[in-house]
């Protein structure tokens, strides 16, 4: 596990970009945390840094925004707050073939039905700040979390 102290919003975003800068070429992300953690804001620090142009929509009622990569494929960002049931998530044709990134909040209530993690971004509130923990889910989670905390400080990137 690797533990990061985010002292205000400009670090958390610059957590996202070097997560973005990072990467491996397909990943599976959850991202934990309370309500106003940060895991939309990482999301979308993240799709911004890999290039994704125009509006970064919530998916807090869509459950699922779908962005293209400039790389090929496509990454989704899902939000299942609002998911009571796990079977609810058939109905949105999950099909990843074509998805490098799946960056999933609120994974919990998706259970069974998504692929699992190769990294989960825990995030929690600590003062004026956020405490990050990177936790590697598979081999290539492993890799992705050894890369993020073998650069710069997270809260200096830009």
């Amino acid at each position: 596990m690797t533990e990061l102290w985010l002292p205000d919003a400009d670090a958390t975003d610059a957590l996202g970009a070097r997560l973005a800068l990072t990467r491996p070429a397909q990943a599976v992300v959850h991202l934990h945390g309370d309500l106003g953690a940060g895991k939309s804001t990482i999301a979308r620090a993240l799709l911004r840094a890999l290039g994704v142009q125009g509006a970064i929509r919530s998916p807090t009622y869509t459950l699922v925004e779908r962005y293209p990569l400039a790389d090929g494929g496509e990454a989704w960002h899902l939000d299942l707050y609002r998911i009571a049931d796990p079977g609810e998530l058939e109905f949105l044709g999950l099909d990843g073939a074509e998805v490098r990134l799946w960056l999933v909040e609120w994974p919990e209530r998706g259970v069974g039905a998504l692929p699992a993690p190769d990294l989960t971004v825990e995030l929690s509130m600590r003062g004026p700040g956020r405490i990050a923990r990177l936790h590697p889910g598979s081999p290539v989670g492993d890799a992705w979390a050894g890369r993020v905390s073998s650069g710069h400080e997270v809260a200096g990137d830009s």
